[in-house]
């Protein structure tokens, strides 16, 4: 963070000091919420939580380095006390961000949020140095604390904002105000928290209503291929920037294919020139989230060679994305456990499919959450997909949601011993143990409840270990 003393944090927050007996004293370390990543001239954040109270580690924290507490009560070392603590972070990082000279890219969707992220901050990073949100950091927690993380040498603040209803996008645009907002498409991810497709536009439309206009800077990168997204054009004053592969987008791509590994590659097009990209991230759906970074990476002055060359070296940052191992029998596991909807989900598999030509593929799959009364239709279709590719063998792991992937391939024409629905993460372990043979490829996926991510690192481990507890 940038270097602020006591007394103006105390100010900015509206919050009364105690125990502090040298207000000029200054933040000069980062702003944590867990009491293991203080350092020396740390601000802690003490959240008060189901299981955890961050106030009953305010001692301990101020001896590991800590020059003060931000707290809801005096906790008999130096603090700022205020009524609330969530709400002070965010006036914090606020002031910060209007200190900065910095831009703020702010980026929203359903589907493939982090790792368009990723994508956008590792281009922009070749331009300038550039602070973004780590891995899904992006609620009003994580978000205001990924801001507060920038310094007076970051030139790109690239956040990352989640909703799970209308006005979480407004409340987060609020804390930081994007100059340039992106965002990527409306699916069915929390579907059944905000009630249809219309809804989670409505939601994700908030990013592109914050935007400033065009007269001040302010872009809006929108998703040309989706047309709830294209739609947000009307809600915004900033200037409008198309991505996709529609002919009409201003940042598209052409010729889209897959190398033999399953790594996208296309030709990147954009208002200033064009340039071949290939990718060394799996799956065709890559190819969006890599125009979309390059959308924003143009809107910011990059030339379409700089970009292409960013995002054909570029890779992942965040764990259980598409991660791609191979073992030394030449197994290959693909963990893609942190999440699932029925986008991402349908995108892995094609990308199973590509990767696996000439191979036996297996889809590890679990329960999609949040999907309200779309749930059993959409576990169905990725059941009967994962038989329209020829996946070779199917397994459904866990409970109801489970038994309706393994139906859905049944139903298509999957019988015998090409889909299977075992009850939990060991017993699919052991089933692929007893199994997988040199060369087969393996995907990993189900929503982050359901903890699959086991089975891909029992895979790597070797056949001796069971699933870690959780």
């Amino acid at each position: 963070m940038i270097a602020l003393s006591l007394a103006e944090i105390a100010s900015v927050v509206g919050g009364q000091t105690h125990d502090i007996p040298d207000p000029s004293v200054q933040v000069s370390g980062p702003v944590v919420r867990d009491s293991r990543e203080v350092e020396p001239g740390s601000l802690f954040v003490a959240f008060v939580g189901e299981r955890v109270d961050g106030h009953d580690f305010a001692a301990d924290v101020v001896s590991a380095g800590a020059v003060a507490v931000l707290a809801s009560r005096p906790v008999g070392v130096p603090a700022i006390v205020v009524d609330d603590v969530q709400i002070a972070l965010g006036a914090l990082a606020r002031h910060v961000v209007e200190r900065l000279g910095a831009t703020l890219v702010a980026l929203t969707g359903s589907a493939g949020k982090t790792s368009t992220k990723d994508l956008v901050a590792q281009v922009l990073q070749r331009k300038a140095p550039t602070v973004f949100t780590p891995g899904s950091f992006n609620n009003e927690i994580g978000l205001p604390l990924t801001a507060l993380s920038a310094t007076e040498e970051t030139r790109f603040l690239v956040l990352e904002m989640g909703a799970r209803g209308i006005g979480h996008i407004r409340y987060l645009t609020d804390l930081t105000p994007p100059k340039i907002g992106l965002v990527l498409n409306v699916g069915t991810a929390h579907i059944g928290e905000f009630g249809g497709r219309e809804q989670i536009a409505q939601a994700k439309g908030e990013l592109v209503e914050g935007l400033p206009p065009s007269s001040e800077g302010g872009a809006a990168i929108l998703n040309a291929d989706d047309p709830l997204v294209r739609a947000m054009a009307s809600r915004t004053k900033a200037k409008v920037l198309l991505f996709g592969e529609s002919g009409e987008a201003d940042v598209r791509a052409e010729n889209v294919r897959l190398t033999d590994s399953g790594q996208p590659a296309f030709s990147l097009h954009t208002p200033s020139g064009c340039s071949d990209v290939t990718m060394r991230l799996y799956g065709e759906h890559h190819v969006s989230n890599a125009l979309a970074a390059a959308a924003v990476a143009h809107e910011l002055g990059m030339s379409a060679d700089e970009i292409a060359v960013a995002l054909s070296e570029a890779g992942s940052l965040s764990r259980w994305r598409m991660e791609v191992t191979e073992r030394p029998d030449g197994v290959t596991v693909v963990n893609d456990a942190y999440n699932a909807n029925p986008e991402s989900m349908r995108a892995a598999l094609r990308a199973l499919a590509a990767m696996g030509k000439g191979r036996r593929t297996w889809a590890v799959l679990g329960q999609m959450a949040e999907l309200g009364d779309e749930a059993l239709a959409e576990h169905d279709a990725v059941g009967r997909l994962a038989v329209r590719l020829n996946v070779s063998k199917l397994v459904a792991v866990g409970g109801r949601e489970a038994s309706w992937l393994q139906l859905g391939a049944y139903n298509e024409g999957s019988w015998g011993e090409e889909s299977v629905h075992v009850s939990d993460a060991q017993s699919a372990v052991d089933l692929l143990r007893s199994e997988l043979r040199p060369g087969d490829v393996v995907l990993v996926k189900a929503s982050r409840a359901v903890g699959l991510e086991r089975v891909a690192q029992a895979l790597l481990e070797g056949a001796e270990g069971e699933v870690a507890a959780r």
